[in-house]
């Protein structure tokens, strides 16, 4: 139903990998964009143990001199398929799309990724861009960007319930990535305290009663899922003393919303404050990767609490941008965009904000969040500075 942004090079012949979180629209994706492929999913039964015990397998399934594109669908259940995969792109010039919801099996088992005759893409959630007039930042805040809440009718808060369950069973359980499913879940709650907020991995082990240990190793699963990121301290030239931990985010804000427990002592901005940061967060990743600006991701804090959500490095320019979910731009929502611009003179600096209006402070540009998001490859799309090494 939506026009997504990806663009793979599907008029060529070169394979190409597609990763991204399950729910958010791949093999639909490709589909529609690849009627008269060749689909080899791997979440069938039947097909999985086949090439499980044999990889040599895949040939069979393939027609002699087939054309057209062969996927696979979550190619990380079997790793050694890969090896297969070569061989055919080497004998036969076979092209592929190799689709997957975690590289850590990949990457655990040393797998070669094709040697680098893959290239390598990644599908978000939906971006404002792609929603249109459906994207309203209430409902965002809510339910997240996953396609289906959009493409379907389905109760949001039973699906998002749902999604995480099947996290849990199919992807942590089946590929024994932890053997307590209990301790798990309670860590996956635990850590939407720390949404938008520096990563405290000994308060979540005396919280949880989990191990510091385990706790890290928590962590990780969930970034090699695709399910979180961890956001590092910009550093570069530093004119002040920043602080050395990363803040973290699950990778959509509704997922996010839907482990937050809210109990009757628990104020709305508490929930709902990380929610603005994580939908900014998520909309920046997805432009800065269907656009190809390559920036990289950061945010600033200094030792003496000042602090900017995101900063983006790259060859476009430095930007800064502070989310702030209030109506009013006060003086203080602009002290630390104004320190870093001391330090930076070179940035382009913006306040994303609850307000109706476009409003301008020196050289500081507060965008209404609505339409921040909606315009968000174009406020990205800065021209070439000359950039601090």
């Amino acid at each position: 139903m939506y026009h997504r942004l990806l663009d793979t090079p599907l008029e060529g012949s070169h394979s190409f990998f597609l990763f991204g979180p399950r729910g958010t629209g791949k093999t639909s994706w490709l589909k529609k964009k690849v009627p008269q492929g060749l689909y080899i999913d791997l979440l069938n039964q039947d097909t999985f143990f086949l090439l499980l015990q044999d990889p040599h397998r895949l040939e069979s399934l393939i027609p002699k001199g087939f054309a057209d594109w062969i996927i696979i669908d979550e190619v990380q259940k079997i790793p050694p398929l890969l090896d297969e995969v070569h061989r055919l792109i080497e004998q036969f010039r076979y092209k592929f799309i190799l689709t997957g919801s975690s590289a850590r099996t990949l990457k655990r088992k040393g797998t070669n990724l094709l040697a680098g005759r893959a290239l390598y893409y990644k599908m978000f959630p939906l971006t404002a861009l792609e929603l249109g007039s459906q994207f309203h930042v209430e409902k965002s805040l809510q339910y997240g960007h996953l396609p289906t809440l959009y493409s379907q009718s389905v109760d949001p808060k039973k699906y998002l319930t749902a999604y995480i369950q099947v996290y849990l069973r199919e992807e942590v359980m089946q590929e024994g990535l932890t053997r307590n499913a209990g301790a798990f879940a309670k860590f996956l709650q635990a850590a939407s305290f720390s949404q938008g907020s520096l990563v405290n991995t000994s308060e979540i082990a005396r919280d949880t009663g989990i191990e510091r240990k385990t706790v890290e190793e928590y962590f990780q699963i969930l970034e090699d899922l695709l399910l979180a990121y961890r956001l590092p301290v910009f550093t570069k030239r530093a004119k002040r003393k920043t602080i050395a931990h990363a803040k973290f985010y699950y990778f959509d804000v509704g997922i996010y919303r839907n482990l937050r427990p809210m109990g009757p002592f628990d104020r709305p901005e508490e929930a709902e404050g990380p929610a603005l940061e994580s939908l900014v967060f998520q909309e920046i990743q997805a432009i800065n990767h269907y656009f190809d600006f390559n920036y990289e991701l950061y945010f600033w804090r200094t030792t003496d609490q000042l602090e900017i959500d995101f900063i983006l490095y790259g060859p476009k320019g430095l930007l800064g941008i502070e989310v702030k979910r209030s109506i009013h731009v006060h003086p203080q929502d602009l002290k630390s965009l104004k320190a870093f611009q001391a330090d930076y003179p070179t940035a382009k600096l913006y306040l994303f904000y609850g307000g109706s209006q476009t409003l301008y402070f020196d050289q500081i540009e507060a965008i209404p969040i609505q339409q921040a998001l909606l315009t968000l490859n174009s406020i990205l799309s800065q021209e070439d500075k000359n950039l601090p090494q």
